[in-house]
């Protein structure tokens, strides 16, 4: 399939180490990255040119995610680091100010991800001290927190959260569409494993435990729906390989395992697109491909881009 994505533009992004993440916005005119020089820069990339906005100096450590909210709740920005803080940012009047700084964790914080906006504004947070935490405003200005501990034995890597919209809503009619859903999601470890949650009461259920990987777990990504009766989650591991665990709503709502591909390095990062169909692989030979599920059930790569290159279309 030639022609599927185009490199627009490069950012030169000044950092002074290595970028270990870079985020869109929702509207994707405004751009942030994050680094080992324990900064987090936010650039304008509306136009034709980036723009940069604001660097932001508050962790002491390599800084490995950032997060950006549901522009319902304003202009936030949340970023994670190796100094085991998770820090909120506010822009207001093109200033951008801690809005809070957790301190929670007993080590490294390694993923963060809000969960959908219907949810208010919640945060999920990953950490090398084995637990995972979920971070919310009480709507008065008070952040309160909730920690799942021994989630993963050897650290917590990365978390992903479900779609809020139920698996089947767009099939079963209004009545399943405006159910409560109950809130999931999952986890990636040094265990190997990856964890569904469910959320009960007030702490957390694991629902399953997903083996299939034989290193530690590097990222998860749970797909977006649009109300079909599937929930499809990615992981990409050490042990060089993404795999795919789809669970049909219709079909016993056991979670099947599909192995995308075994890579020649370690795989860091998963990402879908918006609509969950094209899945986005980064990993230690400086590549990102690009996935599509074929008509058989296959998945078969449809672009590839070597860092600093432009993209080379798959036949």
């Amino acid at each position: 399939m030639a022609g599927v994505v185009n490199v627009q533009s490069s950012v030169d992004t000044e950092h002074d180490d290595m970028i270990h993440d870079a985020q869109l916005d929702y509207y994707g005119r405004r751009l942030a990255t994050c680094s080992s020089d324990r900064t987090v820069k936010i650039f304008d990339v509306s136009g034709s040119s980036p723009v940069l906005l604001a660097t932001l100096a508050g962790h002491e450590g390599p800084v490995w995610q950032v997060s950006w909210a549901h522009p319902k709740y304003g202009s936030i920005l949340a970023s994670c680091s190796y100094d085991r803080k998770v820090i909120i940012w506010k822009e207001s009047n093109g200033t951008w100010n801690k809005l809070n700084e957790f301190c929670e964790h007993k080590s490294s914080v390694n993923s963060i991800q809000w969960a959908p906006h219907e949810w208010g504004l919640v945060l999920a947070c990953a950490s090398s001290d084995e637990s995972f935490s979920i971070l919310y405003t009480t709507g008065d200005g008070n952040w309160k927190y909730k920690r799942q501990e021994s989630a993963h034995t050897l650290g917590c890597n990365a978390v992903s959260w479900a779609p809020a919209v139920n698996p089947g809503a767009l099939l079963e009619g209004g009545s399943r569409a405006g159910s409560t859903t109950v809130k999931h999601l999952v986890t990636g470890g040094g265990d190997n494993l990856v964890k569904v949650w469910r959320e009960e009461g007030d702490g957390w259920i694991c629902e399953e435990k997903l083996e299939g990987h034989t290193d530690w777990v590097r990222d998860v990504a749970w797909a977006p729906s649009v109300g079909l009766p599937i929930s499809r989650i990615a992981s990409c591991s050490q042990d060089c390989k993404v795999i795919i665990w789809t669970r049909d709503e219709n079909a016993g709502r056991k979670w099947i395992s599909k192995v995308l591909n075994t890579f020649s390095d370690v795989i860091w990062h998963a990402s879908w697109s918006i609509t969950g169909d094209i899945l986005a692989i980064s990993g230690g030979d400086n590549k990102v491909t690009l996935w599509k599920e074929s008509l058989e059930g296959g998945w078969v790569c449809v672009s590839e881009m070597d860092k600093g290159q432009q993209v080379k279309p798959t036949q």
